[in-house]
């Protein structure tokens, strides 16, 4: 096991220790198992687990995907869905908020400069993390976008938009921004600003049901002055654009939060069940896990989940091998994110039922909302919604009858 450092020690040496493959999942559960603690009262009163985060940030799990030259683990992208699954099961908010600085370190990876790779590296593994501000409201669809950035006349950019939907930007080191260049909808960019920059300002207008410890609230741009060094110039995008792996992993990412929710749900129903639910005046039994129909309904739950979580590590095993393939043909990545489109369709449906029965099974006292058992079903139900199942259902369908590849569609 790695030695870990704390987060005050991350911030005076300036790393986080390097991690093995067995340590990922030993270091992943003990984080989770703190944050679990915490949990429930974090979403009553939907409070930022900031100081989870600087936790989390400190353990080396979110440079698992970082070169070893650059001070990080260089596990793989499905080292990283498995950090955001076990770490769900404790904290799905907390997961959710650094989802985009994996996603967004593999963009750079391959889009950003030196310098601004090698920064962002230096935040991965110097206890911090990345946050993001993508989505807009109002607009047509989620890749029309209205937020601007133009070149200034000194040679670097200026920013000004809103976003929302914007996890992990507050508290964070830094955040991307996706952008359009000069007011031109087909020529994408993502900027990285800071929350202390002059002219950022995050709002804690989250008011979803679910997923509330996020704080995934509104971002105000307002002329940001950003140096040239900070802006990934994506370039004018083509009509028909090559499909990208990156798009199944930004996939196995959601898939992985969906997945580690159903298994909590599944786990603090059947603790709930065993340990303080009453039996029902007809069962003729002490406890209610004693009712066979109560046995029946957690024995189809837990099948559920298995086969869950037995697509997510086909679909992790797909997005590994792809990510070891220097080209990648078109098969390739078709099968890929047909792999997950398959665990990220079923873990909609899985999920959310899974959290519902476990309530109806712990009975009245299991609506107590003190013991948050609502709170798996509230926070599978709104994270689920980032993309609609019925899509990833009719895609599967067309390639399974008449071959026809999913859809591309651009990650910014």
């Amino acid at each position: 096991m790695t030695t870990q450092l704390t987060p005050t020690e991350v911030r005076a040496t300036g790393r986080t220790p390097r991690l093995t493959a067995d340590d990922v999942a030993e270091v992943a559960d003990a984080l989770a198992a703190r944050a679990a603690l915490g949990a429930t009262e974090r979403d009553l009163t939907r409070t930022h687990p900031y100081d989870l985060l600087q936790d989390l940030a400190s353990t080396g799990l979110l440079g698992v995907t970082v070169p070893v030259e650059a001070g990080g683990s260089a596990l793989g992208r499905g080292a990283a869905a498995d950090v955001l699954r076990r770490v769900a099961r404790g904290d799905s908010s907390l997961a959710q908020l650094v989802l985009s600085h994996f996603m967004l370190l593999e963009i750079a990876a391959a889009a950003a400069s030196p310098a601004l790779l090698q920064r962002l590296h230096a935040v991965a593994t110097g206890g911090g993390w990345i946050g993001n501000a993508t989505a807009e409201r109002g607009t047509a669809h989620i890749f029309d976008r209205r937020t601007t950035v133009t070149r200034s006349a000194d040679g670097g950019w200026t920013l000004t938009g809103r976003k929302f939907y914007a996890t992990g930007a507050l508290g964070s080191t830094a955040f991307g921004v996706a952008a359009i260049v000069d007011g031109n909808p087909e020529h994408p960019a993502i900027v990285f600003v800071a929350p202390e920059d002059d002219g950022v300002t995050i709002e804690t207008d989250w008011t979803a049901f679910g997923q509330r410890s996020t704080i995934s609230g509104s971002v105000v741009l307002e002329a940001v002055r950003v140096d040239d060094d900070a802006v990934i110039d994506l370039g004018v995008q083509p009509a028909d654009p090559p499909r990208s792996p990156l798009g199944s992993y930004d996939q196995i990412l959601h898939a992985a939060i969906d997945v580690g929710i159903a298994e909590a749900a599944l786990a603090d129903g059947a603790r709930f069940v065993r340990d303080r639910a009453r039996p029902w005046v007809e069962s003729g039994v002490d406890r209610v896990a004693d009712e066979p129909h109560v046995q029946l309904r957690f024995g189809q739950l837990s099948t559920q989940v298995a086969a869950l979580v037995a697509l997510f590590d086909v679909a992790v095993r797909a997005v590994d091998v792809l990510e070891a393939e220097p080209a990648p043909t078109e098969d390739q990545l078709v099968d890929t994110s047909l792999a997950v489109a398959q665990v990220k369709a079923f873990a909609q449906e899985v999920g959310p039922q899974v959290a519902t029965d476990v309530v109806e099974l712990a009975g009245t006292s299991g609506a107590d909302e003190r013991h948050g058992l609502d709170r798996h079903w509230r926070n599978v139900r709104v994270h689920s919604l980032h993309d609609p199942a019925r899509w990833k259902y009719v895609h599967l369908g067309r390639h399974l009858l008449d071959g026809t590849a999913p859809p591309k569609h651009p990650l910014f």
